[in-house]
């Protein structure tokens, strides 16, 4: 059996590790992709230096991301948020808000938010006033007020189904009684 090669990695690399940790990986997988593709290189004692290196980098980078994290939460926390969608005479929604909709309303206030940062369990079917989670960063996550406003709809298309319904039993109805004074006058003449 083959030993493993000890690399330490310059990028994130999916299920193996982060820029900056060393790894032992099987030398086919470190010769026809790591190493081609510049995401790995030798543990070495060079490479063990870079490392510390990157790792003060990836500390340096990682403190500043969650100062402008803590800075975007203080100007989400001043953001009150509605939405309006259609919604029958009782206030029923048609269709729901989800985490993708929430993030669209963040754009007119120039905050980039991906539906992966709010974090709601199931999507919302009713209107309300609801307090939705912001996950920014590991360690940093707030709270909004989404204000979800139902535009009533005249006659949604189950009372128009209905009322069409009920105009051909009227119909119908009509028909039966003229047909049983027909069938009354008949026999009446005979």
């Amino acid at each position: 059996m083959k030993s493993k090669l000890k690399l330490l990695l310059l990028k994130d690399v999916a299920d193996l590790g982060i820029k900056g940790e060393v790894v032992a990986v099987k030398p086919g997988y470190a010769r026809n992709y790591l190493l081609p593709n510049k995401t790995a290189v030798f543990a070495a004692p060079n490479a063990l230096r870079m490392q510390e290196k990157l790792k003060k980098e990836r500390a340096i980078k990682s403190l500043e991301e969650k100062k402008e994290a803590e800075a975007l939460v203080k100007v989400i926390e001043q953001i009150t948020l509605a939405i309006t969608v259609k919604a029958d005479i009782d206030g029923k929604m048609f269709g729901s808000v989800n985490a993708q909709d929430i993030a669209k309303l963040f754009e007119p206030h120039s905050i980039k938010l991906t539906k992966k940062n709010i974090v709601l369990k199931k999507p919302i079917k009713e209107v309300g006033v609801f307090e939705i989670p912001i996950l920014l960063q590991e360690g940093v996550e707030t709270k909004i007020t989404l204000t979800v406003v139902g535009e009533k709809i005249k006659k949604s298309a189950l009372e128009k189904e209905q009322e069409k319904k009920k105009k051909t039993e009227d119909k119908t109805k009509e028909a039966d009684k003229k047909s049983e004074v027909k069938k009354e006058e008949t026999e009446e003449t005979k």
